[in-house]
């Protein structure tokens, strides 16, 4: 399969009529096949016979998290809508496959810049995860990515550490991984304008850079979330202080402006839902920006016309879409999905004479990472060389399965793989030495992938390796049981709904014996029906005390459960990652393997 563009967007008042079925070819389209940089749209005062525009190729992409390899499963697929309506999973995704299609899309572009919109980093694969995202960082660097923004995962092991991503040195407690080598860091800025020390009052990045090229000048602000701190556990954001996206970017648009940096992308990691799941949804369908949803929307409309398109990410979703600026005219907001399965190709006209990019010539459009092209063989090279220090402890079996047991790649409440760990995690920490939990609570962001029943190398299908089992939970959260009353539980429920998750609900993965219905007909808190909420068939007493599991993320009120966070009597067990191999070794054998788990515990009505 090709690299198929997703279909070009454009702003509205200039957008190019595509005729090709037709058998016909625009003047634009003429244009467009004609090297970046060779339009003469006018010659600008003083240049001679320097063109007055020049069109700079923005390539970008979100959220890579690590995945060096091609992603398993679900995960590692693309969602395509087919010229009849039917929608198609083609495989993507991969540096070896991402490498390739950058250095192709960049032949012929002589202005070309590359920026990622956060989430480089974090919940990582092993082959990353296991060596702290050094290989990553490589990578990237092969890559020549330019700059990017944080995300909330760059702060899963704290300020400190990611300091040392960009900068360089050899991790404080495990040291080099390789023999005399020193870990060089990130050759490309991250960027954390909202992100600042809460001792200094300053950011503790770069809040901003400028990419230069022949006078051409362009500014990239980068921000994540202002909500990090309800995302990542308390440990990752200690010592720091989250600030507003619009106005942290608003501010440094206008000292930008005020160095003559008039060209601006801003770099937000946050990001919205598209109406389909298709990368190549047009979501300017039937007017601009009609077709999505979500936090960036808001955050889209209140950033400065000063800010000549958003590179965004976070929610994982494929979208090019224009969403009208403060004053009403069409900016162009991006996203590319995730785990480097899509990159996106923005075209920017920059008028010499003005140093601002011409809004209404902004074209864009994402492209899929398919692996049908060659790979890149300085990135094989280096997967290979990180896969030899990492395989003696990733392809250690660790368990057995008859199936796919999905997890991130189910898009239902309950997930056979979310209902897996709640049991191992229960079953860990019931026995009163270990905290007698009765019932265990997982959040479903924290399963990072399937498990997959095709081999993944030389262990055979079927075989769960320690490589894979990690992919699934790479946090390593340490477990914690709590007491929590019936009430509180209750309320734990139904802020799944409600609060912070009412708009984006996050479902919590229940162990076996808790049962509920689920009325997604209603709205807020009453979508979780209280009495029919049973534990081991018994109705929940308010006024009773409960023993519940859960990882340190949720146990701190993560992700909007603020009543999570107010368990007493805590004992802190093993890591979430231990109980799970725990779990899958006491209950698969090569001869009787693991199914997949049924998915009865919550009762949907739709």
């Amino acid at each position: 399969m090709s690299a198929t563009p997703q279909h070009p967007q454009k702003n509205r008042v200039s957008r190019r009529v595509l005729a090709a079925t037709a058998g016909l070819v625009t003047v634009g389209a003429l244009v467009a096949a004609m090297p970046a940089g060779a339009h003469d749209r006018g010659k600008g005062h003083g240049h001679g016979h320097q063109s007055r525009t020049v069109d700079v190729q923005l390539l970008s992409f979100n959220d890579l998290h690590g995945n060096l390899e091609p992603p398993a499963g679900s995960a590692g697929t693309v969602s395509e809508t087919q010229a009849d309506g039917t929608v198609t999973s083609v495989p993507a995704g991969g540096v070896e496959y991402l490498a390739t299609s950058l250095r192709t899309a960049r032949k012929g572009n002589p202005y070309s810049v590359t920026a990622a919109g956060g989430d480089m980093v974090g919940a990582s694969p092993l082959l990353s995860g296991l060596f702290h995202d050094e290989p990553t960082i490589e990578a990237l660097n092969g890559l020549d990515l330019d700059v990017t923004a944080v995300g909330n995962h760059e702060f899963d092991e704290g300020a400190t550490e990611l300091a040392r991503l960009q900068n360089g040195g050899c991790h404080p407690v495990e040291g080099c991984y390789e023999k005399g080598k020193k870990f060089k860091g990130a050759d490309f800025p991250y960027l954390a304008a909202n992100v600042t020390s809460e001792k200094t009052g300053k950011p503790i990045l770069k809040p901003y850079t400028v990419w230069k090229k022949n006078g051409v000048k362009i500014g990239f602000i980068g921000v994540t979330l202002e909500g990090t701190p309800n995302i990542v556990t308390a440990n990752g954001v200690k010592g720091l202080k989250f600030h507003d996206e619009i106005e942290t970017v608003n501010k440094y648009a206008k000292e930008l402006d005020r160095q003559g940096v008039k060209s601006i992308v801003a770099l937000i990691h946050e990001g919205g839902a598209p109406a389909s799941a298709s990368y190549n949804y047009d979501c300017d369908s039937p007017g601009a920006g009609d077709g999505i949803s979500g936090p960036i929307v808001d955050i889209a409309k209140g950033i400065t016309p000063k800010v000549d398109a958003l590179v965004t990410g976070h929610t994982h979703q494929a979208y090019v879409c224009t969403v009208p600026d403060p004053s009403g005219k069409p900016r162009m907001v991006t996203s590319a999905s995730s785990f480097g399965k899509l990159y996106t190709d923005t075209t920017l006209t920059y008028d010499r004479r003005t140093n601002d990019i011409v809004r209404t010539s902004v074209e864009s459009a994402n492209h899929i990472v398919s692996r049908d092209q060659a790979k890149a063989t300085d990135m094989t090279k280096l997967i290979a060389r990180w896969n030899t220090l990492a395989a003696p402890i990733a392809n250690r079996p660790q368990g057995w399965i008859t199936a796919d047991i999905n997890g991130r790649g189910s898009t239902a409440p309950e997930k056979p793989l979310g209902n897996l760990i709640a049991d191992a995690q229960l079953e860990g920490l019931a026995p009163a030495d270990k905290g007698g939990a009765v019932v265990a609570f997982m959040n479903p962001g924290g399963i990072r992938a399937d498990l997959v029943h095709a081999a993944s190398g030389s262990e055979g299908d079927g075989v769960v390796t320690y490589g894979e089992a990690f992919t699934v939970q790479p946090f390593t959260n340490m477990m914690n049981v709590v007491d929590l009353t019936g009430a509180q539980l209750v309320a734990a429920l139904q802020q799944q709904v409600s609060g912070s998750n009412e708009a984006s609900p996050k479902i919590l993965q229940v162990s076996k014996g808790l049962t509920y219905t689920l009325d997604l007909t209603k709205s807020g808190a009453d979508r979780v029906v209280a009495d029919t909420i049973r534990l081991n068939g018994e109705a929940i007493d308010p006024a009773k005390t409960y023993r519940v599991a859960m990882n340190e993320f949720l146990a701190g009120g993560g992700d909007g459960f603020a009543a999570l966070g107010e368990g007493t009597n805590k004992l802190v067990g093993a890591s979430d990652l231990d109980l799970f191999n725990e779990y899958l070794a006491a209950h698969s054998t090569a001869d009787a393997p693991l199914a997949p788990p049924a998915t009865d515990r919550i009762t949907v009505v739709q």
